[in-house]
């Protein structure tokens, strides 16, 4: 169990993924992520990690160990992370940041083969910039262009 404050982050079952498909959030944070009801199966290489406050699920991400690692860093050790959200009405509580806050140690022991963290962020999306700087986060100066225009890629080093 990794957890501060009933907050813990867990890999999730195909069954445990119920919880998750009432799934919610603001239009305007729609375009930069994907619900978890798009995972309810993974290829291999695919975790599906669920944030849960008091046992409950409030948010959702998935962590890569698979081949498109590599559009986002040379590090044969690092993983990738995507589709982080959290529903829309358990936003404004400190989740994310939380969750952020737990993922060095999450991975460290779920994980220990790997010592870093990508993702890619769109540039106007301020709110998971800044939550994922406030999380160590750094930005690499690297750029990818996504779906919906220019990404920045940042790294965490575990």
């Amino acid at each position: 169990m990794h957890h501060t404050n009933e907050l813990e982050l867990k890999l999730i079952s195909d069954k445990g993924m119920e919880g998750f498909y009432s799934f919610h959030l603001p239009k305007d944070q729609e375009m930069y992520t994907s619900l978890p009801d798009n995972y309810k199966e993974v290829k291999e290489g695919q975790y599906r990690i669920g944030i849960y406050y008091k046992g409950e699920p409030v948010g959702f991400f998935l962590l890569h160990s698979t081949d498109r690692v590599k559009e986002y860093t040379s590090n044969p050790l690092s993983m990738l992370l995507t589709a982080f959200s959290i529903t829309e009405d358990k936003q404004g509580k400190g989740y994310a940041k939380q969750a952020m806050l737990l993922l060095k140690t999450f991975i460290s022991e779920e994980f220990p083969y790997y010592n870093e963290v990508v993702l890619a962020v769109n540039h106007k999306n301020l709110a998971a910039q800044s939550l994922y700087k406030k999380a160590g986060f750094y930005d690499t100066g690297s750029r990818k262009i996504g779906p919906i225009g220019e990404q920045y890629i940042l790294q965490l080093k575990l």
